[in-house]
């Protein structure tokens, strides 16, 4: 059994889910009946990851609606790729500048479905967790940001400068949003409904998880922390880089303080009380 810890301010519930593939043969959660007619739309940004995707795409649940990949201004392969793995995958462009922010929204535009989830192409995140966050999402939450710190999360991908940077930044977000629970801020493994999508997807580059969070806070939307295990990138040289993007998430946390409105949640997202 793994939890999934759902926080609001002031509050945290667990909820045991079912891990689908922990079991030899098919469960509920290995098909589409306890999505309840909903669709599920898997978002992956993608710069230059051809050598990842045959690690990350034939992993992706039968039950997802659709898988959208997003070429980030790749110049490799990625796109010929993943057609060659997954044929009826949808590949979009990115025509905004490069960066994952854009790129996530691009792809949440194209998505046709009303359930999106955002993976990474860099095979450090499992697909087979992709049932967690929709679980969370079926059973009340707004936005399921995927957490390395909560108990049935982890990493083995976070030397120990980016672990006390993670907690130095979690801890400015606890002074500055007083009652928020959040134990990771800048992991990529989130899900949320489409409707809510245009309100979080609002930042270019690496800080867009983090914005992501804060956006959620800010509108009172049902938050929902899932553990999650990060493991090495497969393939290739990660994009992210310590210092310059940590300032930017601590910018961005800045500039979502200073921004101080309570932002209005979009028709039909649960509104914390």
């Amino acid at each position: 059994m793994s939890g999934i810890s759902k926080t609001t301010e002031g509050l945290t519930v667990h909820a045991p889910t079912t891990h689908p593939a922990s079991a030899g043969t098919p469960t509920v959660l290995q098909t589409a009946d306890f999505l309840g007619g909903h669709r599920v739309s898997v978002l992956i940004p993608c710069l230059n990851e051809q050598e990842n995707l045959k690690h990350v795409l034939p992993l992706i649940p039968a039950w997802v609606h659709e898988v959208v990949l997003i070429d980030d201004h790749c110049t490799d392969d990625t796109a010929g790729e993943a057609l060659r793995i997954m044929p009826s995958i949808r590949v979009v462009e990115n025509h905004r500048r490069g960066g994952k922010g854009n790129a996530l929204r691009t792809g949440s535009e194209a998505a046709t479905g009303d359930i999106l989830v955002q993976v990474d192409a860099d095979g450090s995140e499992d697909p087979a967790e992709i049932h967690s966050f929709v679980a969370a999402l079926l059973t009340g939450a707004d936005y399921a940001k995927g957490s390395r710190f909560v108990q049935g999360g982890g990493t083995s991908d976070m030397p120990p400068l980016r672990k006390w940077g993670n907690w130095a930044l979690v801890g400015v977000v606890r002074t500055l949003w007083r009652g928020t629970q959040f134990t990771d801020l800048c992991y990529g493994y989130n899900a949320y409904w489409k409707r809510v999508a245009p309100l979080l997807l609002d930042a270019e580059g690496f800080d867009i998880e983090t914005v992501m969070n804060l956006r959620a806070v800010r509108a009172g939307l049902k938050i929902a922390e899932v553990p999650s295990f990060e493991a090495e990138r497969i393939h290739g040289e990660g994009k992210l880089l310590t210092f310059p993007d940590g300032w930017k998430v601590l910018k961005a946390i800045v500039r979502e303080r200073r921004a101080g409105r309570t932002l209005t949640a979009p028709a039909g997202a649960e509104v914390r009380a």
